[in-house]
């Protein structure tokens, strides 16, 4: 069923964020995913603004943007501004949106800065970014996973 080799897709990861919002880049051939930046944007049209900018710059074909639940799998607040986050983006760039689980990504982006020697307030300025890494990572693993 499946035939050639798949083309190389450029992907962007979001951990979204009322004041900041992680981004990171990944591609569907080598599956890896990579911290790209953090935006410090809390309106809808500097948010926008600032992702187009991203996506001229690397034209992806699918956007990802980290879920939040509470442990107990109730909805975390914060899962419905992502929501209404990745419906602009869908509105404005055409583009499918993949919404995946990013319960621990956080802990395990201060697990990664701090394997790195960067501790404590110094994470402050990378951690959003490495979230969106360790999300994306996680859903092109999954997908990986899925075509073998």
């Amino acid at each position: 069923m499946h035939s050639g080799p798949s083309k190389a897709e450029t992907i962007l990861g979001f951990d979204f964020g009322e004041k900041r919002i992680g981004v990171a880049v990944g591609n569907t051939v080598t599956s890896q995913a990579q911290a790209l930046t953090t935006l410090h944007v809390e309106s809808n049209a500097a948010r926008l603004g600032a992702v187009e900018k991203l996506v001229n710059e690397w034209q992806p074909a699918s956007f990802v943007i980290g879920q939040p639940e509470h442990a107990d799998g109730r909805t975390h607040d914060v899962a419905h501004l992502a929501k209404k986050f990745g419906n602009r983006l869908t509105e404005k760039f055409r583009l499918p949106v993949v919404y995946i689980n990013e319960n621990l990504s956080s802990v395990e982006a201060s697990g990664i800065l701090a394997g790195r020697g960067v501790r404590g307030i110094e994470q402050k300025s990378e951690i959003d970014a490495v979230a969106a890494q360790v999300i994306l990572q996680s859903y092109l693993d999954e997908r990986s996973r899925h075509a073998a």
